[in-house]
């Protein structure tokens, strides 16, 4: 299971469930919640958020490119941190071969998709 937590429930329902394209399962006055292939995710409604400057959830992926140019014709904006072999679409290329793109959520929740070696 993991959690998020966001001030505006109708803004992150939209966005998990209409541009990240997750399976929406349920709403209560305490979570709405998505299935993750499996695992739950629970975005539960809170008066005030800070975010963490780093990542607090991610995906694995099986083409990096392929997603990040779905999820940006859906509206997902990519961060560009401006890391030596970071490319245009807001992709890292790590030293071991990984490959990270990040985005946030619509309370600044730092999420990310990426595709290991």
């Amino acid at each position: 299971m993991a959690f998020l937590a966001t001030t505006d429930g109708e803004r992150a329902k939209e966005f998990f469930r209409d541009r990240l394209g997750l399976t929406y399962l349920s709403e209560d006055p305490f979570a709405i919640v998505f299935d993750l292939n499996g695992i739950m995710l629970r975005i539960s409604p809170v008066k005030s958020l800070t975010p963490q400057q780093f990542t607090v959830l991610g995906w694995q992926v099986g083409d990096i490119a392929e997603t990040v140019a779905s999820l940006h014709k859906a509206g997902v904006t990519f961060e560009k941190f401006g890391f030596p072999g970071q490319d245009e679409n807001g992709i890292w290329s790590a030293p071991g071969g990984a490959k990270v793109a990040w985005f946030k959520d619509p309370d600044g929740n730092v999420l990310s998709v990426s595709q290991h070696p």
